[in-house]
């Protein structure tokens, strides 16, 4: 799938746009009117593309998100052979998900020929990192030479919820301090002023910070340095700081439903995975509020973040001496269960930080990234 003018749309601010979201093992696929409504959606567990595009209208143009954009990639950019090659060199940096998108991307050039298609980066958001935020205390020859910094993930779901929350706040999103959670299977904060990222708590891949699914976030460098000393092969470490660390390595699962209802049970390894999981989350939302000098809203988004209430209460009650404070029952009726699906304000009376949960709406991004790069 190639576009060498991608100008030549009839107008792309009419375009209909196929949103391609692959995870590790699935896949989702929205079609993107210009006025934000899906018109189809189809997900699989795997990332045979050909079924799902046959079952849907065809579209104007194709976004596919990528997680890892490296220093090349700051913004949505037209696919062509010289994007394709470089985005396979950062494959090994998120090992878990941009062989799947190059995967997708693939599959998708088959399945719609003469379809332009556009990358979309989660990394992009995080452009606008301070040297300070970004940098390691690395020697300066491995920073230069492999391109050693802090990238940050999410920045799909984090640049929607930013513009969204401005929109629930009756306010320009640059007028707030935010601190935005995205927790799900993978999590990361970001700290945002003036719109803008200017912390986050993933790295230079997506390992770093918080506690997640199957990652074990943030953790003493020397730990690997001395399993590997001692005889686990690199790539068996690696793969268990991906795939079998987080909460998957405290309790044999890395659902948190699941997690809950074994403490609801008082299951000992759930209860302890569940204070690991909070202490982490408090120490890192508290160092993203230091980052901004206090805090003005706090957001929750990504599957977790969305749908349990528990864990927005109990962060709540971790940072009540910000300011934070969650009404319990404005709270219980976002997500859970029967509860109402979508964005609403959970800040209780007289909390000096409003509170919002706002869904997780890549695919509107993506599209908007689209017509942005195709205009």
């Amino acid at each position: 799938m190639r576009s060498s003018s991608p100008g030549s749309s009839s107008g792309s601010s009419f375009m209909r746009v196929l949103t391609v979201n692959p995870g590790s093992s699935s896949l989702k696929l929205s079609l993107v009117e210009p006025d934000g409504t899906v018109l189809a959606e189809e997900s699989g567990a795997g990332h045979e593309m050909a079924p799902l595009v046959a079952r849907m209208p065809r579209p104007d143009a194709v976004g596919v998100r990528f997680v890892h954009g490296g220093s090349d990639f700051t913004g949505p950019v037209v696919v062509d052979d010289g994007v394709v090659e470089r985005l396979h060199a950062l494959a090994d940096l998120a090992p878990l998900h941009q062989p799947a998108s190059l995967h997708a991307l693939s599959e998708i050039s088959a399945a719609l020929p003469g379809v332009p298609a556009v990358a979309c980066f989660d990394t992009a958001f995080h452009a606008t990192l301070p040297d300070a935020a970004a940098t390691y205390a690395l020697p300066a020859r491995w920073r230069e030479q492999f391109g050693l910094r802090r990238y940050g993930f999410h920045g799909l779901s984090f640049s929607y919820a930013v513009r969204r929350a401005g929109e629930l706040l009756g306010g320009d999103p640059a007028a707030f301090r935010m601190v935005i959670c995205h927790l799900g299977s993978g999590a990361s904060l970001a700290a945002v002023a003036n719109g803008v990222s200017v912390d986050t708590t993933m790295g230079f891949t997506p390992l770093e910070g918080l506690v997640m699914a199957s990652r074990a976030g943030s953790l003493d460098p020397g730990i690997p340095l001395w399993l590997i000393k001692h005889g686990v092969d690199a790539a068996e470490v690696n793969d268990g700081l991906e795939r079998d660390s987080g909460l998957l390595g405290l309790t044999g699962t890395g659902d948190m439903r699941e997690i809950r209802s074994r403490a609801a049970s008082y299951d000992v390894d759930a209860l302890a995975a569940l204070d690991v999981y909070h202490h982490r989350l408090r120490g890192c939302a508290a160092a993203m509020v230091a980052s901004l000098g206090g805090l003005d809203v706090l957001v929750f988004t990504g599957g977790v973040g969305e749908h349990d209430p528990s864990v927005r209460i109990r962060l709540a009650e971790d940072l009540g001496f910000l300011g934070v404070g969650i009404d319990h029952e404005r709270n219980e009726g976002v997500g859970a269960g029967a509860g109402v699906a979508g964005d609403a304000e959970v800040t209780s009376d007289g909390a000096g930080v409003r509170s919002l949960v706002i869904r997780a709406r890549e695919d509107l991004e993506i599209a908007a990234g689209v017509r942005q790069v195709l205009s």
